[in-house]
């Protein structure tokens, strides 16, 4: 791979007529994405009970999402060559679209989960391509704040996705939830095909570029810190809902309300990491782990007290959009000479701790209890700290 290639400071000849157009579209997709892949937290009971299937079991469809988003996301750039990034991220959207469909009207598990793989065909393919694509629509200098909009899909989708969702639920069923999500995927559609601009492919990226950028020993640990952050984050929040019913226990307007606690918190987290990420990011890097681990051990400690129980999600929220903008600003700054293929391997990495997350906190969740589920959560916590260490070691060489 050429220096040049996919480098920030390679921008194509031809301004972006309108970079900020393209920047929202993208912010809304992420926001849709973010909703569709984590609904079934919110509405986890209800699925299970209407798929005859166990709580742990339909925490798997977040799993088998997460499979797919894995090989979308190191497939992606590979397989699409030289087609126009543009043209890649709309037949992500439409893939989207298709998959929740498929979940409305799902009449069994299987149909359901092969839908949820379908989500995380573009889960993958969306997410190793979004870094590479704004370095490529906005100056190198603004790629911190043009992440921390994107991102601010994140936070939108986590402060009101799971708690409408859990409210709707109980309104008009967790199907009809998802029929509420078609028509805002259909105008991002349309959204995203006015507002791109042509986005060509460069060189091709290769397996070998893939596994260039992979054996560079600072990139190769941060890997590891992605994958037990993310591991850790999702073994706990995957079933968050069965901890707060039975431990905490609260009903279906309480649940709603604490998991709006949890988003709304989601927008200091983006906004924080915004404006910190660009000149602090190594030092940003090991704060996630810490604190969510800390908000998890306090959940297991104080999960009976409502209010303890509030803050700390709302601590666990900041951190949670928080954790994927200062990842993504190291990106950019320590890999910059290759942003898709380094894309793509992060993706893959953070799919496969969701996926093995999810499927761990299923696993201890029906043979032990929640809180062997919450305490896996920790002990990766632990371990992602651990690679961080003082964060010398992931900067390039």
């Amino acid at each position: 791979m050429t220096s040049t290639e996919n480098s920030p400071a390679s921008h194509d000849s031809a301004p972006v007529a309108h970079p900020m157009s393209a920047v929202l579209s993208m912010t809304l997709c992420v926001s849709m994405l973010i909703a569709s892949e984590f609904m079934p937290v919110s509405l986890l009971t209800p699925m299970a009970e209407g798929l005859g299937a166990t709580a742990g079991q339909t925490g798997q469809a977040i799993s088998v999402s997460g499979l797919f988003a894995v090989a979308a996301s190191l497939l992606t750039a590979t397989v699409a060559g030289r087609i126009d990034r543009k043209i890649v991220l709309l037949t992500m959207t439409t893939l989207m679209l298709i998959s929740l469909v498929m979940i409305a009207l799902a009449p069994n598990f299987a149909v359901l989960m092969s839908a949820r793989a379908l989500l995380g065909i573009t889960i993958g393919g969306f997410w190793s391509l979004a870094t590479a694509v704004l370095m490529r629509l906005v100056p190198p200098a603004k790629v911190p704040q043009a992440l921390a909009i994107m991102y601010t899909g994140q936070a939108l989708a986590a402060a009101f996705a799971a708690p409408i969702g859990s409210y709707l639920g109980g309104l008009i069923g967790w199907r009809g939830v998802f029929w509420v999500l078609v028509p805002l995927v259909v105008i991002n559609l349309v959204w995203q095909f006015a507002a791109l601009p042509a986005l060509p492919a460069r060189n091709r990226l290769t397996f070998a570029n893939l596994l260039g950028v992979l054996l560079r020993p600072y990139f190769l640990r941060a890997l590891g810190a992605i994958i037990f952050t993310w591991g850790s984050a999702f073994t706990m929040f995957t079933y968050l809902r069965p901890f707060l019913e039975t431990v905490t226990g609260v009903g279906v307007t309480t649940l709603s309300i604490l998991l709006l606690v949890l988003g709304c918190a989601g927008f200091i987290g983006t906004w924080l990491a915004g404006k910190l990420a660009g000149d602090h990011v190594i030092r940003l890097l090991i704060t996630p782990p810490l604190i969510m681990g800390a908000v998890t051990l306090g959940l297991l400690v104080s999960g009976h007290s409502l209010v303890v129980v509030a803050v700390l999600l709302a601590i666990w929220g900041a951190m949670n959009t928080a954790v994927s903008i200062i990842w993504m600003a190291w990106l950019s700054q320590n890999v910059d000479d290759a942003p898709e293929a380094a894309g793509s391997l992060m993706v893959a990495a953070i799919q496969a701790s969701i996926l093995l997350g999810a499927l761990i906190g299923g696993v201890l969740l029906d043979a032990f209890g929640i809180g062997a589920t919450f305490i896996g959560s920790i002990l990766m916590a632990i371990a992602a700290m651990l690679f961080v260490g003082s964060g010398r070691s992931l900067l390039k060489r």
